[in-house]
């Protein structure tokens, strides 16, 4: 099984400062074979991340980290911007008319705008949902995530939503497919794929916090 992180932020999110070569050096250090830069309404990190993996073993799969008029959804395979607060669902069929899938991060934590807190999963058409989200306080979302992937049988992944480059792989997903876009869509669909990892330090992410929006007023 191949390992994946499928949520990372880099610099061209507004609310990150992470270099495309500090996120490959971790991932590369972490033994991750495919990650996706999901950046906030954007895909301006895709060239770079591309031309930077292309004779490296690191498929880099493009992505974007959409605003919806009621929470977050990841535009995973969608190469070009898909327009913010669009309604969930019409963002969706943006993301299938690309041939992206639609994931949505973090779905039940509300102070990041997790989708399901405001929407019913029924109503949507969803691809697959992250029951592993690095960044959590005690694990209540996660573990809902969960509970409601198990039981309602929706593909699993997970991701450690990283804003520094530091946290990359903290969560994961361990898939079943071989290293193309193809396979892993298929992989993914299929249910092929497994979360794991760890919740990233919450001392270690206040401290980047504290450097990232205080510190640097300071600068």
């Amino acid at each position: 099984m191949l390992k994946m992180d499928s949520h990372i932020h880099s610099e061209y999110s507004p609310d990150s400062h992470s270099k495309i070569d500090d996120i490959l050096k971790t991932a590369q250090r972490k033994n991750i074979d495919i990650i996706a830069i999901s950046d906030h309404n954007t895909v301006d990190g895709t060239a770079e991340i591309k031309a930077k993996t292309k004779n490296t073993d690191i498929l880099a799969i493009p992505s974007i980290e959409i605003s919806s008029t009621l929470g977050h959804i990841l535009g995973f395979g969608c190469e070009e911007n898909i327009p913010r607060d669009l309604t969930p669902q019409d963002t969706i069929d943006r993301i299938h008319d690309l041939g992206g899938l639609a994931i949505i991060p973090h779905p039940f934590c509300f102070y990041r705008h997790g989708l399901l807190c405001k929407s019913d999963y029924k109503e949507l058409k969803i691809d697959a949902i992250e029951t592993k989200n690095a960044r959590f306080i005690i694990g209540y979302c996660n573990s809902k995530a969960k509970k409601l992937a198990k039981t309602e049988h929706i593909p699993t992944l997970g991701a450690s939503d990283a804003h520094y480059w530091k946290f990359v792989g903290d969560c994961f997903s361990l898939i079943e497919c071989e290293k193309d876009i193809d396979s892993v869509f298929k992989a993914i669909r299929k249910g092929k794929v497994e979360s794991h990892g760890k919740g990233t330090s919450n001392i270690q992410l206040s401290n980047y916090l504290f450097k990232k929006n205080i510190l640097k007023k300071f600068d």
